[in-house]
């Protein structure tokens, strides 16, 4: 038995998003491996029934970190737990940075909506921060074979690719290891107090319904798919695109959407066949409404974001059954031409787009054939299948074969400025003071005291 500290940066709670439910399944499965497991978030820890220790431990706070890193053997963490906390990144435990979201990409669409200056330094603190992860981290994670490209190709220039961690692990799976977002192994089933079929307005028992399975963020294109849904309804009056939240739990609301309900409310489908769920759909309770769709969709701008994301709101059409349509231009889509579970169209073309979302919602045998498919690649995406590394590593904890003492020498560069504590308040505080005046600063004391 292994003793093992998961960190995220996402709210513990009833209503999660994608990295705490990773946190937190990896945990669980840890835990049936015989492993004892505690889960701190730096900003909430709600859980209503926590299998395991789930804890709140502020950013910054290193007397609070302390007492769980030196109970671990092993720590896992994800986002800026490196930047918040010196006892984390100079930890003589093994290391484990789950780097599954490349965040620096994901800033890049992220940051649109903010001024200039802002923008640019959020993409260069998630970039220090990845990098700063990189130079430390004994093991790390990432979502598919292409982020792990992505960062052997950092890693090449931070220096970890070297004789001490090449001359026994030549492939450097050791060092850089496919850790996919997983599902769980019993498919969703209808819940009690239903889902969407009766219970909201404007979906009943013979809609053909689309899901959209997670939040509404400035990289994703729900405005092509809106005008598509727009179109399709003439082919097939039934159509309903059912938007799961708008509402993250832990990411200020971002401007698409509302320029997807502005498009829907002019395209005259709001509230009919585009319905917005404006809140965030418990973790728990979110297969009631997946069972009861008929197909996921799920649809994006191609840039470099796009290239080496890994969306996960697709695992939970794969744990559902639901064949479905998307966009060209990441490696999911590579997944569903290649397993044939549903179908592919070019990016920004709301007629391609329009014919696939008839065609997935029609009861034909090609429809049962992506469904057949589906169920048959799930298997390969459950919890404990994924998460055979971190297992095999957990099982047998040890440090990278370059790791020094206090881990300031193991890759090269400058280390990543805290995201932490009074120094770090001072100077975004001085940040945003130049570039958005006074006001702008009042605003996000506001903002920040409203949550």
């Amino acid at each position: 038995m292994t003793r093992v500290l998961i960190i995220t940066g996402d709210p513990l709670a009833a209503a999660m998003a994608g990295p705490a439910i990773r946190a937190y399944n990896t945990g669980l499965t840890l835990q049936a491996a015989g492993h004892e497991v505690r889960l701190v978030s730096t900003t909430r820890a709600e859980h209503p029934a926590p299998p395991f220790p789930m804890l709140h431990v502020a950013a910054g706070d290193e007397r609070g970190i302390r007492a769980h890193e030196r109970w671990a053997e092993v720590v896992l963490f994800q986002g800026y737990a490196n930047t918040q906390f010196r006892t984390i990144a100079r930890t003589d435990r093994m290391l484990i940075a789950d780097a599954y979201d490349p965040m620096h990409l994901e800033m890049l669409e992220q940051g649109r909506e903010l001024p200039p200056a802002t923008w640019s330094l959020r993409v260069a603190t998630a970039r220090d921060a990845l990098n700063d992860q990189l130079r430390r981290a004994d093991l790390v994670l990432c979502a598919s074979e292409r982020q792990r490209l992505l960062y052997l190709g950092q890693l090449a220039g931070l220096g970890r690719l070297n004789p001490a961690t090449y001359a026994a692990d030549p492939d450097l799976r050791g060092l850089v290891a496919v850790v996919p977002f997983g599902l769980e192994g019993s498919p969703p089933v209808a819940d009690a107090g239903g889902g969407m079929r009766g219970v909201v307005p404007g979906i009943d028992a013979d809609s053909r319904v689309l899901i959209w399975g997670g939040g509404v963020y400035s990289w994703f294109d729900p405005l092509t798919l809106i005008r598509a849904v727009a179109s399709a309804r003439e082919r097939e009056p039934r159509i309903r695109l059912f938007f799961l939240g708008t509402r993250h739990p832990g990411v200020d609301e971002m401007g698409i959407v509302r320029e997807a309900f502005e498009l829907a409310t002019a395209l005259g489908v709001e509230g009919r066949e585009v319905i917005f769920n404006d809140t965030w759909v418990p973790y728990d309770r979110r297969g009631a409404y997946l069972v009861e769709a008929d197909a996921g969709v799920s649809t994006h701008h191609v840039h470099v974001e796009t290239t080496f994301s890994f969306r996960t709101r697709i695992l939970d059409y794969l744990w559902a059954g639901l064949p479905m349509v998307v966009t060209e231009g990441d490696g999911f889509a590579e997944l569903v031409e290649a397993e044939g579970l549903g179908i592919v169209v070019p990016a920004n073309d709301a007629d391609a787009l329009a014919d696939a979302l008839v065609r997935v919602l029609a009861d034909s045998p090609e429809v049962q054939s992506w469904r057949a498919n589906v169920a048959r690649v799930r298997e390969r995406f459950v919890w404990e299948a994924v998460l055979q590394p971190v297992l095999e590593a957990v099982a047998r904890p040890r440090r990278a074969a370059d790791a020094t003492p206090g881990r300031d020498a193991m890759g090269v560069g400058a280390r990543a400025r805290r995201t932490a504590g009074v120094g770090h308040t001072l100077r975004m505080t001085w940040h945003h003071l130049r570039a958005e005046g006074l006001g702008g600063v009042t605003s996000r004391i506001r903002r920040r005291l409203a949550r």
